[in-house]
């Protein structure tokens, strides 16, 4: 899977506001908002926000992949955020969370969802990709970082 196709300058951002869970995952859901991606915000914010109810999204060492499937999209779209001082998002291991990749995706196509998942998974665990990802002070420095 291309995550160049995806993950753009334009669905990239640094320096997340929000201090809780819900303030992230909104912060997030408003990039690809802002970059056209989705048709019905509402929709999106429930799908997301029970997925979550379902099972945590943050993993560990500062990683958490808030996802979810909903008619609000037309196809898989992702945004990534990070907040360098981080916030608890519940993590497996305990620490604050500071790199965040939100994905939806179609309810119908579930192929893409997994792929952009585990490609993002791979990347990321990179401890030395993750400290450049949270260094970076421009979305285009992220996008480079992850060889975008």
């Amino acid at each position: 899977m291309s995550l160049i196709r995806i993950l753009t300058e334009d669905t990239v951002h640094v320096g997340l506001r929000g201090q809780t869970k819900q303030e992230i995952m909104e912060e997030l859901l408003d990039i690809l908002v802002a970059a056209g991606h989705v048709q019905d915000r509402r929709a999106a914010l429930k799908a997301l926000l029970e997925r979550e109810a379902k099972m945590p999204t943050a993993l560990q060492n500062g990683l958490a992949l808030p996802h979810a499937k909903t008619d609000a999209v037309d196809r898989l779209v992702a945004a990534l955020a990070t907040k360098a001082e981080g916030v608890d998002f519940g993590s497996i291991d305990g620490l604050p969370t500071t790199i965040f990749v939100m994905t939806l995706s179609p309810l119908n196509r579930a192929g893409p969802h997994i792929q952009f998942l585990a490609e993002i998974g791979r990347i990321l665990g990179d401890e030395d990709v993750r400290a450049k990802v949270l260094a970076a002070r421009e979305p285009s420095e992220i996008c480079r970082a992850m060889g975008l």
